[in-house]
């Protein structure tokens, strides 16, 4: 065995791959760059930094995760948005928030209630600032502080794929500060619910806010899609 001296162990290299993927994801979801955007592997390479491999992966993955769709002559752009996909989304989050909220309630401990209240405090704030992206942020955290306190990871995981999607409807759609207080009014009642240990309410509660978000948001969803064709 030999050993060499003042040697330390190597760290692992971060994954390029993911890094390109997560940074364009980032860019997609917060509307900076646009649907039917064309992305060229040469320029992600050159703005980046890095050789074309890594940028042809992520590439690949978005392309897995409907975020990126082939434009023919035009290669690679960034996939249209859809009120269909849009309201196909919140029917399946309504159903796990419901879920998840009722198993909620009936787990709920002080210790989750004061995680909860800090989060509903982050909202307020987040509302208050008037940038969107943190309102948005705070939305999600909020959502999936409701997974946790279920107790069942399923739902959490189950609905995973389906957030960055959910956010670019958002990002997108999400912009007048009166829907924006609503929302977090809204959160406070599912968590007075979850509080009072009322499954039943706590469920109706979630299922009614995502089907009000649905309706509102693919609302305005199609007047962004009508000003940009």
């Amino acid at each position: 065995m030999f050993c060499i001296q003042n040697m330390r162990p190597f760290l692992p290299e971060p994954d390029l791959s993911e890094k390109v993927h997560d940074a364009v994801l980032d860019a997609i979801c917060s509307g900076e760059l646009k649907a039917g955007a064309r992305i060229t592997q040469e320029e992600l390479a050159n703005q980046f930094g890095v050789s074309r491999q890594p940028v042809l992966q992520a590439m690949m993955l978005l392309r897995r995760e409907g975020f990126l769709i082939d434009a023919g002559r035009k290669g690679v752009c960034v996939a249209p948005l859809d009120v269909q996909q849009a309201r196909n989304l919140y029917v399946v989050r309504g159903a796990l928030d419901g879920a998840a909220a009722r198993l909620a309630a009936a787990n709920y401990t002080p210790h989750l209630a004061q995680r909860g209240r800090s989060l509903l405090e982050v909202g307020r704030r987040a509302v208050a600032s008037g940038y969107v992206p943190s309102v948005i942020e705070a939305d999600i955290d909020f959502h999936l502080f409701v997974y946790e306190a279920s107790g069942n990871p399923l739902i959490g995981e189950t609905a995973q794929p389906h957030w960055q999607h959910l956010r670019r409807v958002m990002a997108a759609a999400l912009g007048e500060s009166d829907l924006r207080v609503s929302v977090w009014d809204e959160h406070e009642g599912i968590l007075r619910a979850l509080e009072a240990g009322c499954a039943r309410e706590a469920e109706e509660l979630c299922r009614g806010h995502a089907e009000q978000m649905a309706d509102i948001l693919t609302g305005r969803l199609k007047a962004v899609i009508s000003r940009a064709a």
